[in-house]
């Protein structure tokens, strides 16, 4: 990584994945997809962050956990209007999401 600059070695989180079936087949994909329509609008990036008690730098460096990204679809279990207009985006069911977090739970 010798000669990378900190922007280049930063953990990106693609908004949309190659393939709905891709999401379906990956529940910690479909958490990530899921944390980057969150993160769209600050005001609902900001209630993650209250209602998780996670900090900005403890959620980039716990996305690879799976209680993190169970924890970020509660976040939109909890809230029905997210959770139907997070769904949309990302060309799923809200019960594809809840499966998800389901199976990172475990």
């Amino acid at each position: 990584m010798a000669g990378n600059t900190t922007a280049e070695r930063r953990m990106t989180i693609p908004y949309r994945p190659s393939s709905p079936v891709e999401l379906r087949q990956a529940p910690d994909a479909l958490a990530l997809a899921a944390l980057a329509w969150i993160l769209e609008d600050c005001e609902r990036a900001q209630r993650l962050l209250a209602l998780t008690g996670l900090e900005p730098d403890t959620l980039r460096h716990a996305l690879g956990e799976s209680s993190t990204l169970a924890a970020v679809l509660e976040f939109l279990c909890n809230h029905e209007p997210d959770l139907l207009r997070a769904a949309e985006a990302l060309a799923v069911t809200p019960e594809e999401l809840v499966a998800a977090m389901e199976e990172l739970r475990r």
